[in-house]
């Protein structure tokens, strides 16, 4: 709805201006020692193509920041996961079997159920925050304990805190979209900054040709790139579960 509203907001925009060159050509006609500048559709073309470089720069830094943010919060939930299984030698005996099975049983979910998921843009339900619920229970001291015990549990409740919040960053980067109203731009300013090619004529036709054709080229390269980047854990530049694989060996 929101792409349909700004695409006839664009629609309308430009048919205002269209009017108004007609009105203009209608109502104040050339002179007769006046001539046609054609420096006027050089400049608009000029400014097309700035504003384009614009919305293409801003799309690019918007997806390549997410991004970074779901590679930074994977980062972040990894680490503090092997550093809960590795806090449950200091807890006590009865224990350390099921702190290590949870994070085990959590890793394998994110790797095997969630990334999947994350990849196809899919919801990813509730079993993952029960898994992690059922690790901070594991990871609570049963009983007094010693001094070093009690000290060892609240670290790991410390870094099962980590991953909770890492998680929910994690969720959100996978849920975050480019704006239907910067996709707008690309596709319209991409189709604006390749059609104003056909308004200046070369010498030699094989030479617009190319020029087209490169500029053409390029501009769906630099889509198809935000596109890629616009799905933060999907193929082929997407973030992948390596912090996981790597620290527990799935």
């Amino acid at each position: 709805m929101a792409l349909l509203e700004t695409l006839a907001v664009v629609f309308a925009v430009a048919l205002v201006a269209a009017v108004a060159v007609y009105i203009k050509t209608k109502l104040f006609p050339l002179g007769d020692g006046e001539e046609i500048r054609e420096d006027v559709a050089e400049y608009i073309s000029m400014m097309v193509s700035v504003f384009y470089a614009l919305v293409l720069g801003l799309c690019l830094v918007s997806v390549w920041d997410n991004r970074a943010t779901a590679d930074d919060r994977v980062q972040a939930e990894a680490s503090a996961l092997h550093q809960t299984y590795l806090l449950a030698d200091a807890l006590p005996a009865e224990q350390r079997g099921p702190v290590r099975e949870a994070a085990r049983s959590y890793a394998g979910h994110v790797v095997d159920v969630e990334w999947p998921l994350m990849a196809e843009r899919e919801p990813l339900g509730d079993d993952g925050w029960t898994l992690l619920d059922r690790l901070r229970t594991a990871g609570e001291l049963r009983g007094p304990g010693t001094t070093a015990q009690q000290i060892a549990a609240q670290e790991v409740l410390a870094q099962i805190g980590y991953v909770d919040d890492a998680r929910r960053g994690r969720e959100a980067a996978a849920e975050e979209r480019l704006s239907v109203v910067l996709w707008a731009g690309l596709v319209i300013g991409g189709v604006l900054t390749v059609a104003f090619m056909f308004l200046f004529g070369l010498n030699r036709s094989s030479t617009h040709v190319i020029l087209v054709m490169g500029l053409s080229g390029f501009i769906a390269f630099t889509v198809l790139l935000i596109h890629q980047l616009d799905t933060p854990f999907g193929d082929p530049l997407g973030v992948g579960p390596d912090p996981f694989t790597r620290y527990f060996r799935l």
